[in-house]
């Protein structure tokens, strides 16, 4: 793939509704689903696309994100779901088998994928994340009743409408620490235009805590669980939710796993995509 490529729009028909994306490289080609953070969406993996050849890389804005569908009302946001969306997704492309690349939420879930289907996921490169965030067990109650009211008391509160796309760019900018170019690409797909200006596309519900975590030594069991051939990219320095010692630690687990440290922030493969593609090599081709 070359960046003189464009992506190409994709979309296609799961149980929730149509999920939007792009797609790079070569229908044919070595499959590659690849599966954006949090908040994110497909346009995460337009500047790495441009240094990885020899893939038919299908970025989807996950549901709730960029383009793509929200969860119908009364249900949840949840890893477990997110796996059967993924999984419907590749069946939608009409893929047995695939390999799975992830970066931060979609690293821990195309973990969780990997865990759970390990017939269907050939190689895993992980980004930014891997497994789930655990909690302990005292934390149990506390999260589910914060959980319970953020969603109750979410309602139908009007979305803010930005008269132009230069204050939602500060703010991902400022949030994120990202350069404004890395910024833009995020925002343009990640909003919508209505009259008076542009509003974000994701679902409000994605700010809702997560109502349940997996304990420590689930999470631990998950990493273990993953079969394939897994390359696990972590940016340096560590991001407080997943700190040293605990995130190598976490890599070693894998049964056929192995570990690349990068200076750079959260979106290292965005605002330094070549260095991640080196780093990443010829991994997902083997």
């Amino acid at each position: 793939m070359s960046s003189a490529a464009p992506a190409q729009p994709f979309e296609v028909e799961i149980g929730i509704g149509t999920v939007r994306g792009l797609r790079f490289g070569t229908v044919g080609a070595r499959r590659v689903l690849a599966l954006h953070g949090w908040l994110d969406n497909a346009a995460s993996f337009v500047p790495l696309a441009a240094h990885l050849d020899g893939l038919d890389l299908v970025a989807p804005d996950l549901p709730g994100h960029g383009r793509s569908a929200h969860m119908p009302v009364g249900t949840d946001y949840t890893f477990v779901g997110a796996v059967h969306q993924v999984l419907d997704i590749a069946d939608a492309l009409g893929w047995d088998r695939f390999a799975l690349l992830g970066h931060s939420m979609g690293a821990g879930i195309a973990s969780l994928v990997a865990a759970a289907v390990p017939e269907r996921v050939e190689r895993l490169v992980a980004i930014e994340a891997l497994g789930a965030l655990p909690e302990s067990e005292p934390e149990t109650v506390p999260r589910l009743r914060e959980a319970v009211i953020s969603s109750r008391g979410l309602g139908t509160r009007p979305l803010r409408v930005f008269p132009d796309l230069d204050a939602p760019i500060r703010a991902r900018v400022r949030v994120n620490d990202l350069s404004e170019p890395v910024a833009r690409l995020l925002v343009e797909r990640g909003v919508q235009a209505v009259e008076g200006g542009h509003v974000w596309c994701s679902d409000p519900r994605l700010t809702i805590p997560t109502a349940v975590r997996m304990t420590p030594g689930q999470v631990d069991a998950l990493i273990a669980g993953i079969e394939c051939p897994t390359r696990v990219i972590y940016a340096d320095p560590p991001q407080p939710y997943l700190p040293e010692p605990d995130r190598s630690r976490r890599a070693r687990l894998l049964p056929d796993g192995d570990l690349t440290v990068i200076a750079g922030g959260h979106h290292l493969h965005m605002e330094q995509p070549a260095d991640v593609a080196a780093a990443i090599g010829d991994f997902l081709l083997r």
